[in-house]
């Protein structure tokens, strides 16, 4: 699995020129032996200490290539003297093999490589980060889970990734986005997708291959009650190719908050049991009760979406029940409580209420 349980908290922005002579800290330099066998954590922590601190303008924490450097979790802790920091990832960086052998400290192992208050940092290179998940999903517990999680980020710009996890894997979100505004995420392959939660504003992503894992969703909004709110998402050019859903909008009954402005564009599902799916009334492994009141989803727009449903009803608009079959049929559509327009030619016809 590569760029597992990597969580980042940090707050980019625009920087003025470099006027210094930048520094470079090869994590060599400060013990690091990366054989994949020996702890290289507190290694890293002192290269990165190095690093955010440096009175150049410019910092970089230097991973070389051809080695392998075994980390516990990892927080990479800022605010940095350094106006801008860079991690520089050419070598491979990988988690214990073993759950029971990580040194999670009272944090429960939610996180491995945390980068939290941060103005300014660019992870860059060629590398390969690998939590080695494998035994984790063995364990049928909870787990790290995200494999990228933007939490209270305010202007980044994600691309050129690959992100690899198992059809099986247990909820295992390629990049889960909250609390977030100003993201854009482009040129990504990888398992399980995106995720976008509460909080998140002006998204914007675009030439998506994903699959296998669950699609894009936005949501779930409002679990037990809660206020959540997302606007202005654009999601413009993405394949799902053996994902449950391609374009999804989830909410839990009963929430509070908006879901507004979210533009599916260009999509294309190949074989997918959901490729439109909006669920006011989702409900995941718990006993839900019925409410009247529920996030409120509006101003969504779904144009060019193509491709092939393995269900009879191939749009789903809030509490749809669908029966899988094995023989061809004409696909439909299911909508309740839902008001809109159709526009152009759409197959299946989508009729509101």
């Amino acid at each position: 699995m590569m760029l597992s349980f990597l969580k980042v908290f940090i707050l980019l922005l625009v920087l003025p020129l470099v006027l210094t002579q930048p520094a470079v800290n090869n994590v060599l330099s400060y013990g690091a032996i990366g054989d994949g066998l020996k702890d290289d954590t507190s290694s890293l922590l002192k290269a990165w200490e190095a690093t955010c601190k440096s009175s150049a303008s410019s910092a970089t924490m230097y991973f070389p290539p051809n080695h392998v450097f075994l980390t516990h979790p990892l927080l990479l802790k800022g605010p940095c003297k350094a106006e801008f920091v860079r991690v520089e990832i050419n070598g491979t960086i990988t988690a214990p093999s073993e759950p029971k052998n990580w040194k999670c400290g009272s944090d429960n192992c939610d996180t491995w490589l945390h980068f939290s208050h941060m103005d300014g940092i660019e992870i860059s290179g060629s590398g390969t980060i690998s939590g080695r998940g494998q035994k984790w999903w063995d364990m049928k517990r909870d787990n790290p889970k995200m494999h990228i999680v933007l939490n209270g980020v305010q202007t980044a710009y994600l691309s050129y990734l690959k992100i690899e996890a198992p059809g099986h894997s247990p909820n295992t979100d390629g990049i889960y986005i909250g609390e977030s505004t100003a993201v854009h995420i482009q040129h990504w392959t990888g398992d399980d997708c995106i995720s976008i939660g509460g909080g998140s504003k002006k998204l914007r992503i675009n030439d998506i291959i994903c699959g296998p894992g669950h699609g894009i969703s936005v949501g779930s909004l409002g679990k037990h009650g809660d206020y959540d709110d997302v606007d202005d998402v654009e999601i413009i050019g993405a394949v799902f190719t053996g994902t449950t859903n391609g374009a999804r909008i989830k909410t839990w009954q009963g929430g509070k908050g908006y879901a507004r402005n979210i533009r599916f564009e260009h999509i294309l599902c190949q074989n997918r049991d959901n490729p439109i799916i909006i669920d006011q009334f989702y409900c995941d492994h718990e006993k839900c009760e019925d409410h009247d009141s529920a996030v409120k989803v509006s101003d969504v727009k779904f144009v060019n979406v193509m491709g092939t449903s393995k269900r009879e009803t191939a749009v789903k608009i809030e509490c749809s029940k669908t029966v899988s079959s094995q023989e061809k049929k004409k696909a439909t559509s299911y909508s309740s409580n839902a008001k809109g327009e159709v526009r152009g030619e759409v197959v299946p016809k989508v009729f509101f209420n």
